[in-house]
């Protein structure tokens, strides 16, 4: 699938999930746009909801009942060794280690690893090189430029996509931002024939994203501005004492209109994003 992406300059949402609200609102999305879609859990959200067997289970069967037909990659986002591990033993069919914080020679040999335990069941893998800013449980990343040179040592490791750190950050980007740096995206997009990975994409202007597509970036990830999503849409509801009214208390209720905004989200991302169409099966996305 994303090997298909980045030779077909799109990218594939690769959205977080945080409860069974989101996982029911982006695979809405998907199948009302008909596209595929990566439903990602970091280590912090699989513990708050019970556990990688627990997500995967709820994705699987949430796609069960609602009659869901386009593919669904169900990956760990950021996780480290041990995670990944937990990871690949639940059954989730792509997984991220994220070696980054470690010295580069114990993150190859850690990804090297990885590769080993995943491929032997079929499961895909990403890493990063490099440092995403901004924090990812606990994880604070300065926002370093990915080396060239690391970049193909890493994926010289038979990874099936990569995360480069090209001036992205996790979270609300601050009002300095400096912006993406697309000499370091092009050497990197020269030196790996690798579907590549964009962290951070919640809050990046809309036209660098596009420009980082077309370089090769096929993954996006975006969390962020689906929380936020989610939350102006909560507030307006309360804010509008609709949870007064009747049963506006009921969950199903309340937490209706931040769902909706949730889909509504994914639908627009995916749409600038060019993703494409599935036609029948997973193969045949050219």
């Amino acid at each position: 699938m994303f090997q298909a992406a980045r030779k077909g300059h799109y990218a594939i949402g690769a959205f977080n999930t945080n409860n069974l609200e989101w996982t029911r609102a982006l695979l809405k999305g998907a199948q009302e746009l008909n596209v595929p879609i990566l439903i990602q859990t970091s280590m912090g959200a699989a513990k708050y909801m019970g556990g990688y067997k627990l997500c995967k289970a709820l994705i699987e069967l949430e796609a069960e009942s609602m009659n869901i037909t386009v593919p669904v990659v169900i990956h760990l986002d950021h996780g480290n060794f041990e995670a990944a591990k937990e990871a690949i033993a639940a059954g989730y069919n792509s997984v991220m280690f994220d070696g980054h914080d470690l010295p580069f020679d114990e993150n190859l040999e850690k990804t090297k690893e990885i590769v080993k335990l995943a491929h032997a069941k079929g499961i895909s893998v990403e890493a990063e090189v490099g440092s995403i800013g901004g924090e990812e449980d606990g994880v604070i990343g300065e926002g370093e430029l990915a080396s060239v040179e690391e970049a193909k040592t890493l994926a010289a490791t038979g990874i099936d996509f990569m995360a480069a750190g090209i001036g992205n950050i996790h979270g609300k980007y601050p009002s300095n931002w400096k912006g993406l740096h697309f000499d370091r995206l092009q050497e990197i997009a020269d030196a790996v024939d690798l579907p590549l990975v964009l962290h951070g994409g919640s809050g990046i202007p809309q036209d660098q994203v596009e420009k980082a597509i077309s370089m090769g970036i096929a993954k996006l990830n975006i969390n962020t501005e689906c929380q936020l999503a989610f939350a102006k849409a909560t507030r307006e509801y309360i804010l509008a004492n609709k949870d007064q009214e009747g049963k506006g208390y009921d969950p199903r209720k309340l937490l209706a209109p931040g769902t909706q905004a949730i889909t509504d989200t994914f639908k627009e991302i995916s749409g600038w994003m060019g993703t494409r169409p599935v036609k029948m099966v997973p193969e045949e996305i050219k």
